[in-house]
């Protein structure tokens, strides 16, 4: 199962609707929870979801409402045994605050925490994919992360009936690239792998397209509407006509958009604008929304 479950889209400060931020990927069997901000925990819980699969917490700065609850998760993942380590990444930079969330209060720290400090050229492989990051420009240093499947190979069972392959046969094609004067390129087409990128608190700059680039989902922050547009400029923020142009010009499949600021009652005022700059799937993230990644596409281009 692919698909992103929404805990939190509030920036700055919660409202009666909308928690902190926090994000759950599910990606097959890479879990990955993006920037638990404060409340997280309980989230998860109404969410129907547990801390056991998590396998890396990605932190794409320290301002509150994106790390709070990082303490109250990497607890919850002590107090329920999970049995494998657990990475987390973060700005290196801001290694100070990862320390103290780390240790916030008094706990009996019985898990495998992997801390992955965030810099340039950051790059780790998972079982879902390279998963990356960028920076972005803020108020205080932020990255965006990126995480890529690579492409593989479909068979096609056609072509394996014409050269007369089946059973173990196929296998062994699969692992050595040729069987006899069969190459697998011969019975196989690419079978493209898939992308997602989460993009928070940041100005516009080139590593948010970079980050967008191409893929199947995109988690992007629109805190402000045009009116506000000067504002959203001066602390580093985006508003919904610009981040669905950015996933119009990226070729992004699938637009999600999220942290709203509480000045504006009526989301769908958002929807509205991102309409004018993108013309595929506009996801206006609710707590608690479960949107699947979109379907594989079937080949390249």
């Amino acid at each position: 199962m692919r698909e992103l479950i929404v805990l939190g889209t509030a920036s700055q400060v919660p409202t009666r609707h909308r928690n902190h931020n926090g994000y759950l990927l599910r990606w097959d069997d890479e879990v990955i929870l993006f920037d638990p901000g404060e409340g997280t925990q309980r989230q998860l819980l109404l969410a129907g979801q547990a801390v056991t699969p998590l396998k890396r917490i990605c932190v794409t700065h320290f301002h509150g409402d994106h790390s709070l609850g990082l303490p109250g998760i990497l607890q919850r993942v002590s107090l329920d045994k999970v049995p494998h380590p657990v990475a987390v990444h973060y700005p290196a930079g801001g290694q100070e605050f990862y320390d103290r969330l780390r240790h916030a209060t008094s706990y009996w720290d019985n898990a495998e925490i992997v801390p992955s400090p965030v810099g340039a050229g950051f790059a780790v492989e998972t079982s879902a994919g390279r998963l990356t990051a960028l920076p972005l420009r803020h108020s205080i240093e932020a990255y965006g992360y990126r995480l890529t499947e690579p492409d593989s190979r479909r068979m096609l069972p056609a072509m394996l009936a014409q050269h007369g392959i089946q059973g173990p046969a196929v296998g062994e094609l699969q692992r050595a690239g040729r069987l006899g004067e069969v190459t697998l390129e011969q019975v196989s087409t690419v079978r493209p792998g898939q992308s997602f990128a989460f993009v928070m608190d940041t100005g516009l700059c080139d590593n948010v397209y970079a980050l967008a680039e191409g893929v199947d989902m995109l988690v992007i922050e629109s805190t402000f509407l045009a009116e506000d547009a000067a504002m959203a400029a001066q602390v580093g923020h985006l508003t919904a006509g610009q981040a669905a142009a950015v996933a119009r010009e990226s070729g992004v499949r699938t637009l999600v958009l999220t942290h709203f600021s509480q000045r504006y009652q009526d989301p769908s005022r958002f929807l509205e604008e991102a309409r004018t700059e993108f013309a595929g799937p506009i996801v206006i993230a609710e707590d608690l929304l479960r949107v699947p990644v979109p379907p594989r596409l079937l080949s390249q281009g």
